[in-house]
């Protein structure tokens, strides 16, 4: 419920503070999971103090239990371990500071962990976080690594000292970050996005030396993986623990089992990388001169042939076979034109014999009227009419009369 208060009518810290405690009692009982990060129990008191952190974010609560129920677990319970608390908030107005009363305390075993953790992961590949077609490929040369490993550790000496003696001239971004207990999730998370952000860097190895499934928790942590996904540079998950899988190793667009291995795979060898060169200059010497000796094989076998070696031999022969055919084709012609003189002389004899002209040669006429129409039967012509008389030196004309009731002809001219 809201409180009316002004500027003029304030409530005191100690009303606010007894307000305060009042809606914290109200909340009842819970049960809360966090990581044990400082314990203290004095000798002889019957109080035992706890901070209890959460391992995903930086924040903490103090937790107060009797020594009766922190004694049930207190042979597995130590700094570091994760609880899940059964407490009910209070809130001590004289300080204004919030706490948990603890009335149960147990232990997160290896099994339950295990089981959120497949939970997590069955989660987060729903999501698509794992799958194959996000991994980004890793470039063949990087020319600065980003390192994320734990201080002075020996998986950043493994990761240096193979890369460089792998490929002397490559450079690193090393980030230390504490890589286990309550501050690892929020310094590895911050130390890759420092490493995506950066415009030089080309690959992220994030590298631990392998350890128990509680050490590596940080590794599976929830934001973390978020982080890796989202991450636009290549992320190499170098954690070296072969008996589990952090959920680091799933998002990650490649899994190396060891820090000796991500150097291995991120940078190449410089050795194996010149014989690589060499073998290949050596295979494309050896294509190049197999290429020439077949061409010059080929050649000789061009040069060799007949037509090459005697080139006009070809042209010989044609122009024999050239030659007869001309004589062959002259002949042939010359028999055509023959044939066709003789037969044209005896065509031209006979048009000449079957010509009215020849006919006329003979002494016959052809009498044709003043129209042209050559008159065949004497009933064609009427009696007086003038006929035109052709003959083979010219024309006559002519008359038909009567004579004595017979039919003739007089002559009119010529």
């Amino acid at each position: 419920m809201g409180v009316d208060t002004s500027a003029d009518a304030p409530l005191p810290v100690g009303a606010v503070s007894r307000l305060i405690g009042g809606w914290i009692d109200r909340l009842g009982a819970v049960w809360v999971e966090g990581q044990i990060t400082q314990l203290s129990r004095r000798p002889g008191a019957g109080v035992v103090f706890l901070t209890l952190r959460d391992p995903a974010h930086d924040i903490s609560v103090g937790v107060t239990c009797y020594r009766k129920v922190f004694d049930a677990v207190a042979d597995v319970v130590t700094e570091g371990a994760r609880v899940v608390v059964h407490a009910k908030p209070e809130w001590y107005a004289p300080r204004g500071q919030l706490s948990l009363r603890a009335a149960e305390i147990r232990p997160v075993g290896v099994g339950e962990l295990l089981v959120r953790l497949e939970q997590r992961r069955k989660a987060l590949a729903a999501e698509g976080l794992f799958a194959l077609e996000r991994k980004r490929p890793l470039p063949f040369l990087p020319q600065l690594i980003g390192l994320v490993c734990g201080r002075a550790s020996a998986a950043e000496r493994d990761v240096l000292e193979n890369a460089r003696h792998r490929w002397p001239a490559v450079r690193f971004e090393v980030r230390n970050v504490a890589v286990q207990g309550v501050h690892a999730v929020a310094q590895v998370t911050e130390a890759v996005r420092e490493l995506d952000a950066h415009p030089e860097v080309d690959v992220i190895v994030v590298a631990r030396g392998g350890g128990s499934v509680e050490d590596l928790l940080p590794f599976s942590d929830e934001e973390l993986i978020r982080t890796v996904s989202a991450a636009r540079t290549p992320v190499v998950s170098a954690i070296g623990h072969e008996p589990d899988t952090p959920l680091l190793d799933l998002v990650a667009d490649l899994r190396a089992s060891t820090p000796t291995d991500a150097a291995k795979k991120v940078v190449p060898d410089v050795g194996e990388e010149h014989e690589r060169v060499r073998q290949l200059r050596d295979r494309a010497r050896r294509a190049a001169h197999g290429l020439v000796d077949r061409e010059e094989r080929g050649l000789a076998h061009a040069l060799a042939r007949p037509s090459i070696q005697h080139p006009h031999r070809m042209v010989e022969e044609r122009e024999e076979r050239v030659s007869a055919l001309l004589d062959r084709s002259r002949r042939t012609l010359g028999h055509l034109l023959d044939r066709a003189d003789s037969e044209l002389s005896h065509t031209r004899a006979r048009v000449v014999a079957l010509s009215p002209a020849a006919t006329l040669q003979r002494g016959y006429a052809v009498l044709q009227t003043a129209g042209g129409a050559v008159v065949r039967a004497p009933d064609e012509v009427a009696y007086g009419a003038e006929l035109r008389a052709r003959v083979a030196e010219g024309e006559l004309v002519v008359r038909r009369v009567d004579e004595g009731g017979a039919d003739g002809a007089e002559a009119a001219g010529g």
